[in-house]
């Protein structure tokens, strides 16, 4: 008997319903990093500053449901959409899959744990600070390299 292919390899990610959308997200917490954005040059730079609701040890959203409300800029990506995030980590599933190629080994979906995200080194785990704890003037000293 042949297995099943998996749905992020036999569905574009239009065709995707909510819930296998959702499960893309590898829950490396990277999309939550402050950015800081060259107006001169539209470069994007990512800094070790997390979004103040992110549990920092699991990389989750700890408002999810309710996060446009509190964070109105908050990223939400949609298949329409997702183009339009050019700063999205090389290592995003979402990006991934648009770009046609394969979701790594460590990935949730094809590991089947949650934690080979953090076993990898790919999630922000253990590597930021709470944009709560930095006053917004200082935030280019918090430009990092390890994301890219």
């Amino acid at each position: 008997m042949i297995a099943a292919i998996p749905f992020w390899q036999r569905k574009r990610l239009d065709e995707m319903t909510p819930t296998e959308w959702e499960s893309l997200c590898d829950g490396c917490g990277k999309c939550c990093l402050a950015k800081l954005e060259d107006e001169d040059t539209g470069d994007v730079y990512y800094t070790d500053l997390v979004c103040r609701y992110m549990d920092r040890e699991t990389c989750g959203c700890t408002v999810y449901e309710t996060r446009l409300q509190k964070v109105p800029a908050c990223t939400v990506l949609t298949p329409a959409t997702i183009n339009d995030y050019h700063w999205l980590p090389y290592t995003c599933a979402y990006r991934t899959l648009s770009e046609g190629r394969p979701l790594a080994d460590w990935h949730p979906l094809r590991s089947g744990d949650p934690e080979t995200v953090h076993q990898a080194s790919v999630s922000v785990r253990h590597r930021v600070i709470s944009e709560a704890d930095v006053p917004e003037d200082q935030w280019e000293e918090h430009i990092i390299h390890w994301v890219l």
